[in-house]
């Protein structure tokens, strides 16, 4: 749980974020998208077919975008909750951020 930060007491330090009980998953899948990014390279190098690259580029940003709603989750379901039960500014700052991140990548 965070600490109240001494400059601004709405603000909370937090010791620990959202992801933290499943970093090892993300850095495992994360890593696994990092590999898909090397064959997208060989395939291009080895002139391979634009549709078997176009379903390997499809195939990683389904990759990325269930990383980015797990992140998303994790963050609502600590940060932000913690923000919103402590109230302040930082439960409308906390609010903002969030709702930026969601639109982000709905438009990505």
């Amino acid at each position: 749980m965070g600490t109240t930060n001494p400059v601004d007491p709405d603000r909370r330090d937090y010791a620990t974020h959202g992801y933290i009980n499943a970093k090892d998953s993300y850095i495992k899948r994360l890593k696994r998208i990092e590999g898909q990014s090397r064959g997208l390279q060989r395939m291009v190098e080895e002139e391979r077919c634009c549709i078997d690259i176009l379903t390997q580029i499809s195939a990683m940003t389904k990759a990325l975008h269930a990383v980015a709603l797990g992140l998303l989750e994790d963050h609502l379901g600590h940060c932000v909750i913690d923000a919103v039960a402590t109230g302040g500014t930082e439960s409308d700052t906390k609010i903002r951020e969030v709702a930026e991140a969601i639109r982000r990548l709905v438009n990505s």
